[in-house]
């Protein structure tokens, strides 16, 4: 081989490699292709099919897999509660039955104190839920009090969802038929420990803008809730737990305990379970 070839088969190998980079690159684009609006999806096979078509064929896409009605249950709370003669079973738990855009959302507390042998709280609520972001749903409908007497209904309006890094929130704002105004407002996280093994901390705030006597509130923070329970997962639908529960009333809320004999902070072991289908 002349020196020539030789020189000239080497510039060929040499060059092989950057010519299939350069063939992998992707050609560069035109100002007026990078300044182009994202296609809608389906939007490239209307170059092929009729527009009307595809219109119907998005919409059939759309209900299989967004018009769908499910109906779910959850019992976030069945536990025993114990402590300084402060005993009570406690349960709270909701239901949505719905599509994935417009639900029926129904929430429940009950706490029956063993000592007394009655019930002390008692509530329902009846929410309509729909979506306004990826992780928020707004909530409106109705709240009935059944316990404490006398009895109270509430309009409802609040936002329910997963905020940044996780935290679980449940804020609500509730007028009274008596023009009373309150709020709640609910977090928990669930940190993993292991794949089964979770601690969830959880805090709830209760606010009110007037004293309501009769019922026995007082306004500003009138109640605060903060729980601390440690759950293993037989299953994701299964789990008992073990915990520790603390309550304080504050303000005038604090005086109406007083004056029913009561103690305005309580702080309690709990056992329990929480399960869903």
């Amino acid at each position: 081989m002349t020196a020539t070839k030789m020189l000239a088969a080497s510039l060929l190998v040499w060059a092989l490699p950057a010519l299939d980079a350069a063939a992998d690159e992707p050609a560069s684009l035109s100002q007026e292709e990078e300044e182009a609006p994202a296609a809608e999806p389906g939007a490239q096979a209307e170059a092929y099919w009729d527009a009307e078509a595809m219109r119907a064929a998005r919409e059939a896409l759309t209900a299989e897999h967004g018009e769908g009605r499910y109906l779910f249950l959850l019992a976030d709370r069945f536990e025993y509660r114990s402590g300084n003669d402060d005993d009570a079973v406690f349960f709270e738990g909701q239901a949505r039955w719905g599509t994935d855009e417009n639900r029926l959302w129904l929430k429940t507390e009950v706490d029956y104190d063993t000592n007394a042998g009655d019930v002390g709280e008692a509530e329902l609520q009846a929410l309509w839920s729909k979506p306004v972001s990826r992780y928020f749903d707004v909530q409106l409908g109705l709240r009935q009090d059944f316990e404490p007497g006398p009895q109270r209904t509430y309009a409802v309006a609040g936002v329910q969802g997963l905020a940044p890094y996780w935290f679980e929130v449940d804020a609500a704002l509730f007028v009274s038929s008596e023009g009373k105004v309150s709020a709640r407002l609910e977090g928990e996280y669930d940190l993993m420990i292991t794949q089964r093994l979770v601690l969830q901390p959880r805090l709830e705030i209760d606010l009110a803008l007037q004293d309501d006597d009769e019922i026995g509130i007082g306004s500003g923070v009138s109640q605060a809730e903060a729980g601390l329970r440690l759950r293993y997962e037989f299953s994701r639908q299964f789990a008992p737990y073990i915990g520790v529960n603390w309550t304080d009333r504050f303000g005038k809320t604090a005086d109406f305990v007083r004056a029913g004999g009561g103690e305005p902070q309580s702080t309690q072991a709990v056992i329990g379970l929480r399960a869903w289908f």
